[in-house]
């Protein structure tokens, strides 16, 4: 089991850059950042974008991994976002992982709307997910990439050297529906759920686990279809949206009761928030900093 964490990009860089390197004296095997223009409760608040936040991080560290949690076609366009993704994995020596899903109906649907235009559906933005993954695989991959599609078109789009990580840098595919986790199976190293977002608010744990296997069998199915074994796939659960909400953080006990249960059913990472005071992600430091010490080796 490894174990991760979310960094939201709410510091200041002065203070920012404590909690990433306090993040990489913990042992966390990963420090993510939501890309984002905004988010939720965080919307009225300080809010810096993900990849200058994720340059400054690289350099600020020297061994922990470093992504975002995810990046979506709500305000990226591949050719540009694969530009950014190279010379990211570069300044960091290759310690890049790209957390990607098709996006949500917040803040960054709606910002760049013009007057009057209407925020995509679900299949809209499924659909564009459905171009978006595979045209920044082949921008990572290929030295020149021409591409004429429905939303995103590329001229001789050039990113040399390419990724310090080869053939390119990790995808995390954030999927639950068929659509989503064919992608994952076909150009994913890892696939990212959050759980059933219908058993958040009503839901008992023992349901959420359940509704969790089975999105790790429908994985798999989605793997062998694509010609892949599920093994190959890292399985990311996120954390804080499913019932249990903050309770996995209370004690070190309660974490590794958590991340046991989920392990047994296939998950291979369990990422956690780092404390944010006042907020959904409130939790108790001491408790936090325990668990990220403590909790892998409990776990095995």
């Amino acid at each position: 089991m490894q174990l991760s964490t979310v960094i939201l990009p709410i510091h200041r860089w002065g203070e920012g850059q404590k909690v990433w390197r306090r993040a990489e004296d913990l042992g966390f095997h990963a420090a993510y950042t939501y890309d984002h223009l905004s988010w939720r409760t965080f919307r009225d608040g300080p809010w810096f974008g993900a990849v200058p936040t994720l340059t400054a991080a690289a350099t600020a560290t020297r061994n922990m991994r470093l992504g975002t949690l995810v990046s979506s076609p709500n305000f990226r366009h591949p050719v540009a976002l694969a530009k950014e993704l190279i010379s990211l994995d570069d300044i960091s020596g290759g310690r890049i992982t790209l957390g990607v899903g098709a996006g949500g109906s917040g803040f960054d649907a709606t910002t760049l709307l013009r007057t009057g235009e209407e925020p995509w559906t679900p299949r809209e933005r499924a659909d564009r997910f459905a171009e978006f993954v595979p045209l920044l695989d082949r921008l990572l991959t290929e030295d020149s990439v021409s591409y004429d599609g429905t939303f995103y078109s590329a001229r001789e789009a050039h990113n040399i050297p390419g990724c310090v990580q080869r053939p390119r840098l990790p995808f995390a595919v954030a999927a639950t529906g068929p659509r989503g986790l064919k992608l994952a199976a076909a150009h994913g190293q890892a696939w990212v759920t959050t759980g059933d977002p219908k058993l958040f608010e009503a839901g008992t744990p023992e349901q959420s686990l359940q509704a969790l296997r089975g999105q790790v069998d429908r994985l798999a199915a989605a793997c062998g279809t694509a010609g892949r074994e599920a093994g190959e796939l890292d399985k990311v659960l996120l954390t804080g949206f499913t019932p249990d909400r903050g309770r996995p953080l209370e004690s070190l006990d309660a974490f590794v009761d958590f991340a046991g249960r989920h392990m047994e059913i296939g998950f291979t990472d369990i990422v956690i928030h780092w404390p944010i005071p006042d907020s959904d992600f409130a939790s108790d430091m001491k408790v936090f900093e325990r668990i990220a010490l403590e909790a892998t080796a409990q776990l095995g």
